[in-house]
């Protein structure tokens, strides 16, 4: 369980797999220990670094609020850290602001850049501002959360859809669970830092081959804040898959899609 101190802040990491170094980039609220079998499946054909964002699981909570840039800037010092000159790089949801801020800043540090269910905001179009699910009950909150993770998960639809009933059901098992002082504190600033994220003008920045995919029915991150995000970056694809904001496990098509465009030359 490697620590690493980046920019003042103690950075918990892991390293798995072999292959083109990859680093990923964490969605909101997420960290290492829950997302292992999201990162999993890139080490098949990546050496992948995954890492807790400041604030969120091992890694330290600041004291003061920060931005994009900060969070940018402690992703490329781990890559420093770990002496990778170039490397790819995947973002999932938060991650993907936080990956386009990186790429528009070091452009010649990325070789492949994906961009998996997310938003670059201001003109393109912001995420869903998870923030105002702060003052609802459980029964809403539970509602809420299904429908913007699928926009087609309506109770009827999950009555019969079983599926994706138990898929919205370990969702929202994350909202029962008893947070400390501390776990509290570090995701009010990452939702601060995501409400305040604006990268598409600079996103024409970007040169290195970007896949931007989206799910048609993504409620938090629209497809149509992906298309905007490809229209602004050259040479970047769009791809469309079915499903809401967790389309790479609802569609048996993206991973291998993804994981293809990454291991690309």
């Amino acid at each position: 369980m490697p620590l690493a101190r980046l920019n003042g802040a103690e950075i918990h990491y892991e390293r798995i797999g072999a292959g083109p170094p990859l680093l990923f980039l964490n969605g909101t609220g997420a960290t290492v220990a829950n997302t292992a079998p999201f990162v999993t499946p890139f080490a098949e054909k990546c050496e992948v670094v995954a890492f807790d964002q400041r604030g969120l699981g091992r890694s330290t909570v600041p004291d003061e609020p920060y931005v994009m840039a900060d969070l940018a800037a402690d992703a490329l010092a781990l890559a420093d850290l770990l002496e990778w000159e170039q490397f790819r790089l995947v973002g999932l949801s938060f991650g993907g602001m936080v990956a386009q801020e990186l790429a528009v800043t070091t452009p010649d540090r990325i070789d492949r850049l994906a961009l998996l269910c997310t938003s670059p905001g201001g003109a393109g179009g912001a995420s869903f501002p998870l923030q105002t699910l702060a003052d609802l009950d459980a029964a809403e909150l539970a509602r809420v959360s299904a429908q913007i993770l699928d926009t087609r998960f309506t109770p009827d639809w999950l009555e019969n859809h079983a599926d994706d009933r138990a898929l919205a059901a370990l969702l929202g098992q994350r909202f029962t669970i008893e947070q400390t002082e501390d776990v509290r504190r570090g995701e009010e600033l990452q939702l601060l830092a995501r409400s305040r994220h604006d990268v598409f003008d600079r996103l024409p920045k970007i040169t290195c081959p970007t896949l931007v995919a989206s799910g048609r029915y993504d409620g938090i991150a629209p497809a149509a804040n992906g298309a905007a995000i490809a229209t602004q970056i050259p040479n970047a694809t769009l791809q469309l898959f079915e499903g809401g904001h967790l389309f790479f496990v609802q569609d048996p098509s993206a991973m291998p899609e993804i994981l293809d465009f990454l291991t690309g030359s």
